[in-house]
């Protein structure tokens, strides 16, 4: 649903706006960010600690090239077997008298408005921020798309959609930012929604 979404609410010259390079991240950086980020995030919100523990411990392991092993294990086979068993554990509670009623169709109908709501938000504030930025650093609005937390899919649409309207545009990097901060403000609501009803 985000392409429509993506073309009804920025001009073609929008879409073509070409982001300047990134900078080079140190390895230090690599390794200090999920560090940084766990900790911040269990003094702030215990409740979601060990969501984004889990999401962080991917991030270190991946960056810190010491457990190759363990990375490369976690990236490939422990995912494809937690995601059969996800599979075939939801699969099996998913009758049609659990599944096909208006309670699971209105939850549905909610995501895809969430899912829309979200695309818009980002676009019109990245839109906002531009009004701010100068000709040269505008921002190309098609990665505020990208900060609902569907990794990396988001991303690629943004950059799929920039390039129709400009094919020597890369915007899967950018976009990749704020698709990472919607997984982990999607983490914060939800360790907030569990403090609540908890």
């Amino acid at each position: 649903i985000q392409p429509p979404i993506m073309r009804l609410l920025t001009t073609k010259k929008e879409r073509e706006i070409k982001m300047s390079q990134l900078r080079p991240v140190s390895k230090t950086e690599k390794i200090l960010f999920p560090i940084i980020i766990a900790v911040i995030i269990a003094l702030l919100l215990p409740s979601a600690a060990p969501l984004i523990g889990c999401l962080m411990l991917g991030n270190l392991m991946k960056e810190c090239g010491v457990v190759d092993r363990l990375s490369k294990t976690v990236q490939n086979e422990l995912m494809n077997i937690v995601v059969i068993f996800l599979g075939i554990t939801v699969g099996a509670t998913a009758t049609a008298e659990a599944f096909i009623n208006v309670q699971t169709l209105s939850i549905l109908v909610l995501g895809v408005l969430a899912f829309a709501l979200g695309t818009a938000g980002g676009l019109l504030l990245a839109k906002f921020m531009n009004l701010f930025l100068p000709e040269g650093k505008k921002m190309n609005p098609l990665i505020g798309s990208a900060g609902v937390s569907a990794v990396p899919m988001a991303a690629r649409v943004s950059q799929t959609v920039g390039q129709e309207a400009n094919p020597s545009n890369f915007l899967l990097m950018h976009a990749m930012g704020p698709n990472v901060a919607g997984v982990v403000g999607s983490a914060v609501a939800a360790g907030i929604l569990l403090s609540f009803l908890g």
